[in-house]
């Protein structure tokens, strides 16, 4: 008992201040600079962001400080007082430290130097106990093994059948569960989430509650909510039909293939009640434990009937066709810088036409040209009616075609319902200072997800961004959708925010397109997806740096690198260095799964990079899927289970020679 006393003396010394008479003071300074941070401060700054906060004291000298593992940082990094070390740390380092100069601001928060190889395991894991680095080399350990991954739900039945609910949750808690996920309820994440803030890191919350229905039940489903109730449907039957975006029994379990997604299966009007309220309540978690630089992650199939955003998205793809046939070329219509006077001369030989002088009259466009054949303000607004809304003038007779099929009042109220649901979402994300993520989904969804989100944000991202959308690079489209959006926001004047992944539903995509006749979304090598993943980010940062250049508010385009990849978050890194663009600018953020790749989201966030992990939460049976899913996912990632396994075990080695066994995490990082 002495000796673990001992040891946890040893540990909990609390080092590196000022001097002796003067380390309470800076202490109490620190304390103060937070609660100030989190009584408002924080919360004005928009998400996009979630940047550094403002580094004082960079001519600090000669003084040199700590990581928790004895090693010196550079001399230019100013560090925040209270970092746990050893006590021949302690003394090693006062020896060695001079005074700050005067007027150096003594609640500066910590800043480590960032080693972007992505190789110490110190600064990946002083946020963790030995006992869960432990686990997460079990759990790998488990990963890694392709019998127990493949049969992995299997065997979680078999487990909770034999060990009863009790045992059953607390072995879960001691493996997966506890590695995967933060929590049962908002409140009992709350701890985690404060751990993560002491070190830098901030949180997007999600419930990862699923139903766990078997293949029959979700393609019974499936197929049910995505055929109209219109009796007359000789609409969808039209030549010109695009299978794409049609519902197939085949493909009817969206699970089918995917791995990483959430899955989201439409049962009735009250469902997505329920799933309302449950994102508010994660809002509010959020909102609770992060000051203001919390994100929930929301998916729009949870709130309405999907054969809607099916409608929605053939509309939205017939518009292109439509415009293409009109004026030639490819893409959407503001990619065609036509003007209304262009859009004259086409209807010209239909003389005074009613019709089309209506529909002109409703065109939006600027100076620049036309961005909008409709009004899309329409969809998120009460009373219009989709059925009305999208209809063009046919360019031989004038008279006016539907390019969405008759929509029967039932569907319509379903449809508003979604966009009411969704605008409560948002609008309680604002009043919370929270930011809303769009999550993305199957192509065949997705062009409404897009439009819908993007007026969204023309709605409420005004003063700052409060919402994201999602864009997968996989996708051969990625770029011009980035772009185009991005054209939009800076032509309609609305903060624009983006998180780029590379996506999650290639396989499902590829045996679509080939059973359905439709070409191929996805780009055809991993290669290819890298070279549009960073194609992407360079013109988005490319377009902050010009803003950032003439003056304007850089903070106008926020984007989130959402990726585990190494290459990738070194090459924004670099980007961000080359051009110009430094954390403090508030624009760029970065994002991982928990438990997946925290040796490169720690020390981003200790390095002062705004970085996020992706917090789900839930009770322990319910989110058996979820854990599931997480289990394929790293069988699927193995290089890089074996680089977080090679670093896991050096810390845990080092820990134990050291004597560290009980070794408690304390962090003095403040988020941007």
């Amino acid at each position: 008992m002495a000796l673990l006393r001992s040891l946890s003396a040893q540990r909990t010394a609390i080092s590196l201040v000022y001097g002796k008479s003067n380390g309470s003071v800076a202490v109490a300074a620190c304390r103060s600079f937070q609660r100030g941070r989190r009584s408002g401060s924080e919360a004005a700054a928009p998400v996009a962001a979630s940047a550094v906060v403002a580094r004082g004291g960079d001519g600090a000298g000669g003084v040199r400080y700590l990581h928790s593992g004895d090693r010196p940082m550079q001399a230019s990094t100013v560090v925040q007082p209270e970092l746990v070390a050893t006590s021949e740390s302690v003394k090693r380092t006062t020896q060695q430290r001079s005074p700050p100069p005067a007027g150096s601001p003594a609640g500066s928060p910590q800043r480590d130097p960032l080693d972007v190889s992505f190789n110490d395991p110190i600064a990946a894991f002083k946020s963790k106990t030995t006992w869960e680095l432990m686990r997460a080399y079990l759990v790998y350990m488990i990963c890694s093994s392709e019998k127990l991954v493949e049969h992995n739900m299997t065997l979680l039945k078999l487990a909770r059948s034999l060990l009863g609910q009790k045992l059953f949750v607390l072995l879960m808690k001691s493996s997966f569960y506890g590695h995967f996920v933060a929590g049962e309820n908002r409140h009992t994440i709350v701890p985690a989430l404060e751990r993560l803030r002491s070190f830098g890191v901030k949180p997007i919350l999600d419930y990862s509650v699923e139903e766990d229905i078997s293949q029959e039940e979700a393609e019974k489903r499936e197929v049910e909510s995505s055929v109209s109730s219109a009796i007359d449907n000789k609409d969808n039957k039209e030549e010109d039909s695009m299978p794409q975006y049609h519902v197939d029994k085949s493909f009817a379990d969206r699970r089918y293939k995917v791995s990483s997604a959430r899955t989201y299966f439409y049962l009735n009007e009250a469902t997505c009640e329920r799933n309302m309220e449950i994102f508010i309540k994660c809002l509010e978690a959020v909102s609770g434990a992060t000051f203001g630089t919390g994100i929930t992650a929301i998916k729009l199939t949870a709130l309405g009937r999907p054969q809607l955003l099916l409608q929605l998205s053939e509309v939205i793809m017939r518009t292109r066709k439509y415009m293409e046939a009109m004026v030639g070329g490819e893409g959407n219509v503001l990619t065609h810088h036509k003007t209304i006077k262009d859009l004259e001369k086409y209807y010209a030989s239909l003389g005074d036409n009613k019709n089309v002088k209506d529909f002109l009259k409703n065109v939006t466009s600027d100076k620049e040209g036309i961005l909008h054949l409709f009004p899309w303000s329409g969809i998120v607004d009460e009373d219009s009616q989709l059925s009305d809304t999208f209809r063009v003038p046919d360019p031989q007779t004038g008279q006016m075609r539907r390019l969405i099929s008759q929509i029967p009042p039932k569907e319509e109220e379903m449809f508003r319902n979604m966009i009411r649901r969704l605008n409560t979402i948002v609008k309680a994300a604002a009043d919370l200072d929270v930011r809303i993520m769009v999550d993305a989904e199957q192509t065949y969804f997705q062009p409404a997800i897009s439009r819908i989100t993007l007026e969204m944000m023309r709605k409420y991202n005004k003063d700052k961004a409060i919402v994201f959308n999602t864009y997968q690079c996989y996708l051969r489209e990625a770029f011009r959708e980035v772009n185009t959006d991005m054209e939009q926001a800076k032509r309609q004047n609305f903060y624009f925010g983006a998180k780029l992944v590379r996506g999650a539903y290639m396989d499902q995509e590829r045996a679509r397109a080939q059973a359905l006749g439709y070409p191929d979304p996805v780009n055809p090598t991993f290669e290819a997806t890298t070279a549009m993943y960073h194609k992407t980010l360079s013109e988005c940062l490319r377009r902050i740096k010009l803003m950032k250049d003439s003056s304007e508010d850089a903070r106008k385009i926020g984007i989130m690198v959402a990726s585990h990849n190494e290459d990738t978050v070194r090459f924004a890194i670099q980007q961000m260095k080359e051009i110009g663009i430094s954390p403090e600018d508030k624009v760029i953020c970065f994002g991982q799964l928990l438990g997946m790749c925290d040796y490169i989201t720690f020390p981003l966030g200790q390095a002062g990079y705004s970085a996020y992990k992706y917090i789900p939460y839930g009770p322990v049976e319910e989110v058996l899927p979820y854990l599931s899913r997480r289990a394929q996912e790293n069988k699927g990632v193995l290089k890089k289970i074996k680089k977080e396994k090679r670093l896991l075990m050096s810390e845990i080695r080092r820990r134990l020679i050291r004597g560290q066994w009980f070794y408690k995490p304390k962090g003095n990082y403040v988020p941007i």
